[in-house]
């Protein structure tokens, strides 16, 4: 299909106005949707919106008891940025194993999480800080948000629940409990530019020899990146000794539902994961 319309709007309630009739590409920094058109995965639609010149997608602030990050956001700004660098130290990690340095000077955190890659790298970070998808919409021509958990915001590689006439407008990050601490890892060859094989992240609150408040997600070893919730329990109060740590890391590799492809076999994520996992968590219990 040929791109009939180009419009490039400054202003939300303008940019959300175009948006009404549903039939449209969102544009931000490129990184996913041009490689993808020309390779024939994605169709553009008959109109293209280019948002980039909507200053209101680009802030980060501070808000009721959460950060408030524009979709905008680059990979770049997000890694330099003070209140992500005090308060979300395992997203900064995330960013700085980010493909390199010219894509994260272009590519969105709002794009990252619309392509809902099962490896996307920011995703898991994400999850394990209790992140919502803001959207926004103007239905009925007044502009209208609405909040979705990001654990309930991918129903599938490439989908998500975003509405055809919203646009992700931020992410809502709640501030950590006092004491909190993340830990990411991401393995592929070359872990700072490739895809990854699978990505893991944990977070939690320590107290005494054990983790609360517990968050585990997973990357690239299912649909969709995975909220461990089984493995969240049995975390959840465990003193990390040898043999617990076995046990949840079992629980880790029963959990996740990988495939085979080019950068690993299902066989190989589900033993990096226990491994990772045992390795994370040893290296949690000895800090």
């Amino acid at each position: 299909m040929t791109v009939e319309h180009y419009w490039a709007p400054t202003t939300l309630p303008d940019a959300l106005d175009h948006l009404r009739g549903g039939d449209v590409t969102i544009l931000a920094g490129g990184t996913d949707l041009m490689p993808q058109t020309h390779a024939g995965r994605v169709t553009l639609r008959r109109g293209l919106l280019n948002v980039r010149r909507v200053p209101e997608l680009h802030r980060v602030e501070r808000a009721d008891g959460a950060i408030r990050i524009g979709a905008l956001c680059t990979i770049t700004e997000l890694m330099r940025d003070p209140l992500v660098r005090e308060h979300f130290g395992i997203l900064t990690d995330a960013c700085d194993h980010f493909a390199s340095d010219q894509l994260r000077n272009a590519a969105t955190i709002g794009g990252n999480v619309c392509n809902a890659s099962p490896a996307g790298d920011t995703l898991v970070p994400l999850l394990v800080l209790d992140a919502e998808a803001e959207l926004a919409s103007k239905p009925n021509g007044r502009v209208e948000t609405r909040r979705v958990p990001l654990a309930d915001f991918f129903s599938g590689p490439g989908r998500t629940a975003r509405a055809p006439d919203e646009l992700l407008c931020a992410i809502r990050l709640p501030l950590p409990a006092p004491g909190f601490a993340g830990r990411f890892f991401k393995f592929g060859t070359r872990p700072a530019l490739d895809i990854s094989a699978i990505s893991i992240g944990i977070g939690g609150v320590r107290r005494g020899s054990a983790l609360t408040n517990v968050r585990v997600a997973y990357g690239a070893v299912a649909p969709v990146p995975l909220r461990a919730r089984k493995t969240e329990a049995m975390l959840e109060g465990s003193p990390l000794d040898a043999a617990s740590i076995d046990r949840i890391a079992a629980a880790a590799r029963d959990e996740v539902r990988p495939i085979d492809d080019v950068r690993a076999t299902a066989w190989y994520r589900k033993e990096l994961v226990f491994n990772m996992t045992k390795r994370m968590l040893g290296d949690v219990a000895q800090a």
